[in-house]
């Protein structure tokens, strides 16, 4: 496939643990890419939520939200010196987590403080977005060694619900939806392979990507 055709900026989302970093890092790798990343790991309230939600939900949340306003704007800074760029956020995530996260009083001031930020959203030309149950996600999450209180399988089916909701709407881009609950795009090469090549006979509009596992 001829490079000018591909897509300049594009987007891997989906609720945390379905694997949107490792599948980023893969295909800059493959396609050239520069891979600009979430960098969720330098939240210093971070910590304190896993341990509390409800009372650390507010100052992480603000953290996030200043963090990606300021990684945003990076990626409209390095259009002039990378073509070609592959992100595992979209700011628009950040609503998804302040409802799930915050109460309604709590709410209220963050969306006043989005509208002072007046943070204005870089279109991808393409986004995939990675789907799993709240099951898949949990177990993916205890696997990578990371244990959270509060990411139960109730939390982690409404962040799920809520992500199903934001992209049945969503029509900004060309979007694929991927049904990532039963494969490994991180270290089976066939299953990966397989998604790079739909991915990359895809047009304008919606797809849907449900691949069958092959029995063993």
């Amino acid at each position: 496939m001829q490079r000018s055709s591909l897509p300049k900026l594009i987007a891997i989302e989906g609720p945390i643990g379905v694997g949107k970093s490792g599948l980023a890092l893969r295909l800059a790798e493959t396609l050239d890419f520069e891979a600009v990343l979430e960098s969720s790991g330098s939240n210093p309230f971070l910590k304190r939520f896993y341990q509390n939600r409800r009372q650390s939900a507010l100052q992480t949340q603000l953290f996030f939200l200043f963090e990606r306003a300021r990684q945003v704007q990076e990626l409209r800074q390095s259009e002039l010196f990378s073509e070609f760029r592959i992100t595992d956020f979209m700011i628009e995530k950040d609503r998804i987590y302040a409802e799930a996260n915050l109460d309604a009083d709590e709410l209220n001031l963050y969306d006043n403080i989005c509208r002072h930020l007046d943070i204005a959203p870089i279109t991808p030309d393409l986004v995939i977005y990675l789907q799993a149950p709240a099951e898949i996600l949990i177990d993916r999450i205890s696997q990578r060694g990371e244990k959270f209180d509060h990411l139960d399988v109730n939390y982690m089916g409404q962040l799920a619900d809520a992500y199903t909701s934001f992209f049945h709407h969503y029509d900004k881009s060309t979007l694929v939806i991927v049904n990532a609950a039963a494969i490994d795009l991180v270290n089976n090469n066939e299953e990966y392979e397989a998604l790079v090549k739909f991915i990359l006979s895809t047009k304008q509009g919606r797809h849907y990507y449900n691949p069958v596992p092959k029995l063993i």
